[in-house]
């Protein structure tokens, strides 16, 4: 069952993994016609090289668009988001996939269909603006703490370790 923003005090609907992953595979075959025609773009690195995922599951919720180098989510919205829960849904969500470090962008329908080439260059220049930021931050930190190099007895020590377990391996 699928909860509404009520129903969660206003916090993200706990959702069984498989569940979301399987509703994730039912909306790409279901796509809007705007997602579609957005889709055509971002796909195959299209778009200034950068990688997208369709209706891709983050969390409890499914990113139309997502772009995992930049944290970039792209949402295509139409004529139901409009309504006052439906924003209030929407600012629920945003929240939760910000609080997770996912910068999210939306448009409506209307502007992928009418302003396209507008949209493709948002979408550009908040990818190419995310990645610079993460540039410059450097690596996380638990990419950042590799083993400090092995000094040159240790390497041939290492090196003759791996040598006796070859061949002990090839011996059984």
């Amino acid at each position: 069952k699928w909860l509404s923003v009520s129903e969660t005090d206003g916090g993200p609907a706990p959702r069984e993994p498989r569940l979301t992953k399987e509703r994730a595979r039912r909306l790409r075959r279901t796509m809007t016609n705007a997602e579609v025609k957005l889709w055509v773009h971002l796909r195959k690195r299209d778009l200034c090289g950068h990688r997208f995922r369709r209706q891709h599951p983050v969390g409890p919720y499914i990113a139309d668009f997502a772009c995992f180098a930049a944290k970039l989510i792209v949402e295509v919205d139409g004529a139901t988001h409009g309504s006052a829960q439906e924003r209030r849904h929407d600012a629920v969500r945003t929240a939760y996939l910000e609080a997770q470090g996912w910068t999210v962008i939306r448009f409506w329908n209307v502007d992928v269909y009418q302003h396209l080439s507008g949209v493709l260059d948002a979408i550009a220049e908040a990818a190419g603006n995310l990645m610079r930021e993460r540039a410059k931050a450097g690596p996380p930190p638990s990419a950042a703490r590799t083993p400090p190099p092995l000094g040159e007895d240790e390497r041939v020590e290492s090196i003759k370790e791996v040598t006796r377990q070859g061949r002990r391996m090839r011996d059984d």
